[in-house]
């Protein structure tokens, strides 16, 4: 973002969005190019201009391009979302994440099935004979896990949800 390049004679988006002349010492201008003008547009609508420069003061020069990025994509997802901006984000990618580790479990369960499933039908061993896609009533009671074991510790790696996957740490998912 930030261009090693001369500065050409045009001002900056901010300044160009501010409407004053853009001078050498201009703050804003590494970060926010004349070309890109809907970037800063959307950081002041945001943010406001004083309080992007404050952040910027009180930045390591070295960090600065970061922190601008940063304050560029927090202002377009705010935007887009203002109620969760940021944590509806991150709500979401956390829920696709639980709905993920749920599909691979129970693909290494099917995996774990069919490769103890015998190739010939003379075993009759009531282990072999269980589906995890069709539990029911009959389902060996070694199956279930009482113990608090698996289930618990899985539960404790990911947020809280209920049955409808509505609720997180916070109280509230972002997303029906």
């Amino acid at each position: 973002m930030k261009s090693n390049e001369p500065r050409s004679s045009s001002s900056c988006a901010a300044c160009k969005f501010l409407k004053r002349r853009c001078t050498t010492t201009c703050q804003f201008a590494p970060y926010f190019r004349s070309d890109e003008p809907k970037k800063f547009a959307n950081v002041h609508k945001v943010f406001g201009a004083s309080n992007v420069i404050k952040i910027l003061n009180e930045v390591p020069q070295d960090q600065r391009e970061d922190t601008v990025n940063s304050l560029v994509y927090e202002a377009e997802v705010r935007l887009r979302d203002p109620v969760y901006g940021c944590i509806g984000a991150i709500a979401s990618l956390q829920r696709k994440m639980v709905e993920l580790q749920h599909d691979l479990m129970v693909t290494k369960a099917h995996l774990a099935y069919y490769e103890a499933k015998p190739s010939s039908t003379t075993s009759n061993c009531s282990l072999l004979d269980y589906d995890p896609l069709n539990v029911n009533i009959n389902t060996p009671s070694f199956f279930a896990d009482t113990s608090g074991g698996f289930w618990d510790s899985f539960s404790q790696n990911t947020f809280a949800m209920d049955q409808t996957g509505s609720n997180n740490e916070f109280g509230q998912f972002p997303f029906p």
